[in-house]
């Protein structure tokens, strides 16, 4: 294996602690605090980081309130328009500098970070026309006499406490500010501790794109700022996404003020691969809908049902392909997979290979962590396929975020229906059939808020993405995630006759 590459010199990462981003400017957090974010590919410190606390967030949800009621209030939806067109050119130009940053602190490799540029202008582009086409409507009562007007009004809910995971730092970050500047809200981000280096540089962005001060804010820290941003008083709506656990614990902090929510939580999604699927496509689309990002989606389908005429061949040759998968350096090219993000990660998943192996499952591809050679210092684990499962198993029930899948095998639609279902979450889901009876049989047939047809973590900015059961509720993307962000005001005039 290649050594290690040095990072290189990015200049957001020098002269000194990386600050909260606070009504239009960079402060340190109020205790002097800070805490470290490390490079899981190395083990290495990359940042100090302001940690900010309950004290931070007060200040930041006050700074969002000011702007709120203030000049933002005051912006036409053709002026935020244009700053969300004007901010999309500018994420466009520093793409390459965003997307080293998420390679040195989510380890992902730099091969399909840059890949998120096209998805980062086109949701800010596409959210741009939902702010100039939302509207309200007019309504023909039935209960008012003929001389009356009856309308809605769609008015933004206010601050905004946005709670992003460290799988997708900067991506998550725009998909989460998009709807705020659309509808005219403003916003609290407070991003994973593990990866928090890109939404301050999206901060400074939207400084520059002219997005006013108040606007967008970014508290960095530890969970007690999370936790305090998910109950503060001030803040209107929380949009969160992460685990089912911690979901749970910010519904309870919502209640002081009956907080609107939206969360995209856990997942462990069936993927349903048929006899006539066509192998080669099904090989590789399943493999990949497990082991990309390090198996860190929430929608992974690392629950991999395979009809049993094909299981054998189809096993083995997805143990091939997960051995030929290039772990290594995520700033080389060729690296197709790299790193879990944290010691704490690592740990996770390694304990799932352990408790795996132990109730009776085999790993036909993987199983271990790294452990020698220049990969030895990182958080690695290779892509791991277990066989021998069954559904009652741990790892075949319990979310890993980690690159490991669990392969069983099925033999009628209404058994991998059911199957798919006997489970707490509901988040993605997958088919590989040339049969379209099949396909869309099992498509309405699975509880889950997305199912993929001979593809798999396809994401549109137009389509709607969210979970059924313990894996949320809410939308992200589409119309329906801007309603998320508006509050529906009726008016009702009685005119004189």
């Amino acid at each position: 294996m290649q050594p290690i590459s040095t990072p290189p010199l990015v200049p957001f990462l020098s002269n000194g602690p990386k600050l909260l981003f606070i009504d239009g400017k960079p402060v340190p957090a109020r205790s002097g605090k800070t805490f470290q974010t490390i490079n899981p590919a190395t083990g290495k410190v990359l940042a100090e980081v302001a940690q900010g606390s309950a004290e931070d967030i007060d200040i930041a949800v006050k700074a969002a309130r000011r702007a709120f009621e203030g000049p933002w209030s005051r912006w036409r939806p053709a002026d935020r328009q244009q700053a969300m067109l004007r901010l999309a050119d500018l994420i466009e130009r520093n793409y390459d500098e965003l997307a080293l940053l998420d390679t040195l602190d989510l380890g992902a490799p730099i091969s399909r970070t840059t890949l998120g540029r096209k998805r980062a202008g086109a949701l800010l582009r596409y959210y741009g026309g939902l702010a100039t086409s939302t509207h309200g409507e007019t309504i023909d009562s039935s209960f008012m006499p003929h001389e009356s007007l009856t309308y809605t009004l769609k008015e933004p809910v206010g601050v905004v406490g946005a709670i992003n995971p460290w799988n997708g730092p900067i991506g998550m970050a725009i998909w989460k500010l998009c709807p705020v500047l659309a509808s005219g809200c403003t916003v609290v981000l407070k991003p994973a501790e593990q990866a928090p280096l890109s939404p301050l540089r999206l901060a400074q962005l939207c400084a520059e794109a002219g997005i006013p001060d108040g606007v967008v804010n970014v508290v960095t820290g530890l969970g007690d700022a999370g936790a305090a941003l998910a109950e503060h008083p001030g803040v209107d709506k929380v949009a969160f996404t992460g685990s089912t656990d911690v979901g749970r614990k910010i519904v309870r902090a919502s209640a002081g003020n009956l907080k609107r929510l939206s969360m995209e939580l856990g997942g462990k999604s069936a993927n349903v691969v048929f006899a006539d699927a066509n192998m080669d496509s099904a090989v590789a689309g399943a493999a990949m809908a497990v082991y990309m990002n390090s198996g860190q989606i929430c929608s992974a389908g690392t629950r991999m049902f395979v009809q049993r005429p094909i299981y054998d061949e189809f096993v083995e040759r997805v143990a091939a392909f997960a051995k030929s998968i290039r772990v290594g350096d995520p700033l080389d090219e060729a690296t197709q997979m790299g790193p879990v993000v944290s010691a704490e990660q690592l740990e996770r998943v390694c304990s799932y290979l352990e408790i795996g192996k132990a109730q009776g499952a085999r790993a036909l591809a993987g199983g271990a962590r790294l452990t020698e050679g220049a990969l030895a210092k990182g958080y690695f684990v290779p892509p791991t396929l277990f066989v021998d499962v069954r559904d009652d198993m741990r790892i075949a029930r319990e979310e890993i975020f980690g690159p490991v899948a669990a392969a069983l095998p099925f033999d009628t639609v209404e058994e991998v229906i059911a199957r798919g279902n006997d489970s707490e979450y509901g988040l993605g889901g997958g088919v590989w059939t040339r049969d379209l009876n099949n396909a869309h049989r099992v498509a309405k047939g699975l509880r889950t808020g997305t199912v993929w047809v001979n593809c798999y973590q396809v994401l549109d900015p137009a389509v709607p993405f969210g979970g059924y059961k313990m894996s949320g509720f809410g939308r992200e993307s589409g119309n329906e995630h801007m309603q998320e962000y508006f509050e529906t005001k009726a008016v009702m005039v009685k005119l004189d006759s």
